[in-house]
């Protein structure tokens, strides 16, 4: 997000306001000398080779019976992952649990995690005004370590 988002034209950006100014204007850099670079133009050396997939491609000796073996031995793998996971959402039913109550307390671990991030923001940006570690804050506003 942008500094000054929020604020209105002419007003003074919260970012601003709380970062140090050493943060605010970008470093100065020297002159550049004209005719001068580190890389020849064009391409740099990692662009110019061919495109290499991270997936081995069958050797051009193997039969497309190699290739399908290895597929269905993928197969395989994912229906017994999918067995499992099957078997787990059935424990998880016959203990209880809904699908409704589980994505309910996910989007309220999420929001917990949104509002715990903005707090953490918030501290650092305190603990470089006042020049201490965020550690150093936790007691004064009756935080554990932990939390």
């Amino acid at each position: 997000m942008p500094s000054g988002y929020l604020a209105a034209p002419g007003v003074c950006s919260p970012a601003t306001v709380l970062d140090p100014p050493a943060l605010q204007t970008p470093p100065r850099r020297g002159p550049r000398t004209p005719g001068l670079r580190r890389t020849q133009p064009g391409l740099s050396k990692s662009c110019r080779g061919a495109f290499q997939s991270p997936r081995p491609s069958p050797k051009s000796g193997q039969a497309d019976g190699a290739g399908k073996d290895s597929l269905h031995l993928d197969i395989q793998k994912l229906k017994e992952k999918s067995d499992l996971l099957d078997k787990e959402i059935s424990q998880f039913i016959s203990e209880g649990y809904s699908v409704a109550e589980l994505e309910d307390h996910i989007c309220q671990l999420h929001e917990y995690n949104d509002i715990k991030d903005a707090g953490q923001m918030l501290l650092g940006k305190l603990a470089v005004i006042r020049g201490v570690t965020t550690k150093e804050l936790y007691p004064e506003f009756g935080l554990d370590m932990n939390d």
